[in-house]
């Protein structure tokens, strides 16, 4: 039996447990994630860090989360005795934080955009210039249920965006089937997705009451999504290119995502083979469950499950495939700890269920 230790301020952690930090607490993410650390039997949480809210308590500025720690800045040359980093900066500011991280060995899942894209040159086309582009190689695209065997000895993972979550679950099967011959992905998100820098859009004047589309052709999730489905589809033996149509949208609810995609197959799919796809893929997933009605988002709320349901739409012959995950959980902080799970050699439902 192992052996549980608290510390001062009554974190239950195994002994000898990885000694992780969370970079960047003071968002929505890095809150979270500090919060399922926190709480995690497995990991000891020790450090969270913020570029704003210096010396206040992590408990102070998100109550709910009940982390009593206090926000540091974060100082690399303290870092001697830590284990992993669960970096929470945006694109562009994490790179070079991360590339530090790993020059002193510490193991990192990076919540930002910067090592998604294995194509430096489909990074600069959305993002511009990339930061530390010597370490992509290194990098492992974060979605557990795809690249489960890969995040187990990685040193970075990317942890994917929320959108590309739940997009990527819902069209897997099919595009490992060599199914997909064009899809259209309509998905709408709560306001916290947006983060805690408030705009026009996200203000509650203007969100409240209100459907926004943002992005409009120009979504930088796409090319995540079109990059992923490609590797998919090349392992069915397709060599065509599908271009993806995303347009996201945000609604009047703090949390939660709805993801539904329009695939026009490359040849007719009943809802039978449908089924058995999804079931094929799944069963054996702790964290997607298949069902037979339509999902919505409070289903999953606060939850790492991604719930969806596929259809077949017999008038235009296309096939609808649904998917819902909480966007902060699944969708961005509860696949992070999944990942980290994983790459420590821990179950990964631990601390998750």
């Amino acid at each position: 039996m192992s052996c549980v230790h608290s510390d001062a301020a009554g974190q239950m952690f195994a002994a000898g447990a990885p000694r992780v930090i969370v970079a960047g607490a003071t968002g929505f993410a890095g809150a979270l994630a500090a919060h399922l650390l926190w709480r995690h039997p497995r990991f000891e949480l020790v450090t969270v860090t913020g570029r704003s809210e210096v010396g206040r308590r992590l408990d102070q500025l998100y109550p709910r989360y009940r982390v009593p720690l206090a926000i540091e800045q974060l100082s690399l040359d303290g870092l001697d005795r830590i284990d992993a980093a669960v970096v929470a900066y945006p694109h562009a500011a994490a790179a070079p934080t991360v590339g530090a991280l790993r020059e002193r060995g510490i193991r990192v899942i990076d919540l930002s955009a910067d090592f998604r894209l294995a194509s430096l040159d489909i990074y600069e086309q959305w993002y511009g210039e990339h930061p530390r582009p010597d370490l992509l190689g290194e990098a492992v695209y974060g979605l557990t249920e795809l690249h489960r065997e890969r995040i187990t000895g990685a040193g970075i993972v990317a942890n994917p965006g929320c959108y590309p979550t739940a997009s990527l679950l819902g069209l897997a099967p099919l595009a490992r089937a060599g199914l997909i011959a064009d899809v259209v992905i309509d998905a709408k998100q709560g306001v916290s997705g947006a983060g805690r820098v408030f705009d026009d859009t996200t203000h509650f004047s203007m969100a409240g009451e209100n459907i926004l589309p943002y992005k409009v052709a120009e979504h930088r999730h796409t090319p995540e999504i079109e990059e992923q489905l490609a590797l998919l589809r090349a392992a069915a033996g397709a060599i065509d290119e599908v271009a993806v149509l995303f347009q996201a949208h945000l609604v009047p609810v703090d949390q939660g995502e709805l993801v539904d995609c329009y695939v026009t197959t490359t040849r007719p799919v009943g809802d039978s083979e449908l089924g058995e796809l999804l079931a094929a893929a799944y069963e054996h997933e702790p964290f997607v469950e298949v069902v037979g009605a339509p999902p919505g988002t409070r289903d999953v709320s606060e939850t790492n499950f991604c719930r969806m349901f596929a259809k077949t739409d017999s008038h235009s012959g296309k096939v609808i495939v649904l998917s819902a995950i909480d966007n902060l959980w699944k969708g961005t902080s509860s696949q992070a700890v999944q990942n980290l799970n994983l790459m420590f050699g821990f179950p990964e439902t631990e601390g998750l269920t």
